[in-house]
């Protein structure tokens, strides 16, 4: 089977293009698909309103990847960037390796995961009495080249939030002990959701997600039946539900290859770039991260679309989701976050907007 074909898992997931009701969130997840470097996506909402059944969806209609065989860290064949140090020193000394095609990984954090778990262990008996550095991957190498999931992600302890917003910007995750230091790629999309009752993450974690996407039950009650027969026509027979999704969801797929493709060759205008700052400065986002994360998304748009030239209407589709959270929040406050964007972008790029 070819990385373009797409194939029905063993283990039946619902079909990503069949979900209804949460555009937002199926475009913030596909945008960092496209360009993991975004740096993920939180997905804040209610409860029961399908997020972990998204995640699961996109990352099984991803195409394959080539990697190394039996290589605890998903190495990449010829980017030494997502490859194990081991995996590119045998390269360099001219072994060949042997490469193989597998499914992206999707990782769930659990909750109560411990710091050792995420990173890893180093065995420092074997490693003295051996001379040996044995190290045991955790969750963040397992993780690389995929998708590491977070539910309920307020509810995580910081410091290990710390950990995986620190591996997901650097791409690398080092573990260190009595002098011994073993360093690997975790390159992956960092994808964190809650519910907002159950508390808010502190502002300068939040702020290090690339977007923020905003979901709410559905409300329409057309709407609310398409989605409740769906879920039962799948749970009655999955593979015929799967079948007849077939030709969209591998629409999907090629749509996505071809926009990974395209990225590289997609720009974005001086005039533009300079436009985004202006809003980013109006609305007093801290830092330059808002900058950077709207320029990346509104490119990954673009390819997404099909076009290698980013426009205006590319920016307001992504804008809000890549600003809204990074706001002041105050509480006296009664307007919107995502609507003070959407004010601040009109009043800006209003000469440019049809």
């Amino acid at each position: 089977m070819t990385s373009n074909t797409l194939a029905i898992s063993e283990r039946p997931v619902f079909p990503f293009t069949a979900i209804v009701g949460q555009e937002e969130m199926k475009l913030a997840l596909a945008l960092n698909v496209i360009d993991p470097k975004i740096g993920g996506v939180i997905i804040m909402g209610d409860r029961g309103t399908g997020k972990s059944t998204t995640i699961r969806a996109i990352t099984d209609i991803l195409p394959e990847m080539e990697v190394i065989e039996n290589d605890p860290f998903n190495s990449h064949p010829t980017d030494y960037d997502l490859m194990s140090e081991d995996v590119r020193r045998s390269i360099e000394s001219g072994n060949s390796v042997e490469v193989t095609k597998k499914k992206v990984s999707m990782i769930d954090l659990p909750l109560g995961a411990t710091e050792d778990r995420v990173c890893g262990t180093i065995d420092i008996e074997k490693a003295l009495t051996e001379g040996v550095k044995a190290f045991e991957p955790g969750l963040l190498a397992k993780a690389n080249r995929g998708i590491l999931y977070v539910d309920e992600v307020n509810l995580l302890d910081d410091h290990l939030v710390d950990i995986l917003l620190d591996s997901a910007a650097s791409g690398w995750n080092t573990v260190e002990r009595e002098g011994i230091s073993i360093r690997h790629p975790a390159r992956f999309v960092l994808v964190g959701s809650g519910n907002p009752e159950e508390g808010e993450l502190r502002p300068q974690l939040l702020d290090r997600f690339g977007m923020h996407s905003e979901i709410r039950t559905v409300r329409d009650p057309e709407l609310r039946v398409q989605i409740v027969e769906q879920r039962s026509e799948f749970d009655k027979n999955p593979q015929a539900c799967l079948a007849q999704y077939q030709d969209q969801q591998q629409e999907f797929r090629d749509r996505i290859i071809k926009a990974q493709d395209l990225l590289s060759e997609t720009s974005l205008s001086y005039e533009l770039r300079v436009k985004i700052s202006q809003v980013c400065g109006e609305l007093d986002v801290d830092g330059l991260r808002g900058d950077i994360v709207t320029n990346r998304a509104a490119r990954a748009y673009a390819a997404y679309m099909g076009h290698t030239e980013v426009t205006v209407d590319d920016i307001k589709t992504i804008i809000k989701m890549c600003l809204r959270h990074r706001l002041r929040k105050d509480p006296l406050e009664s307007i919107d976050s995502g609507d003070k964007v959407e004010k601040v972008f009109e009043d800006i790029f209003g000469d440019l907007l049809d």
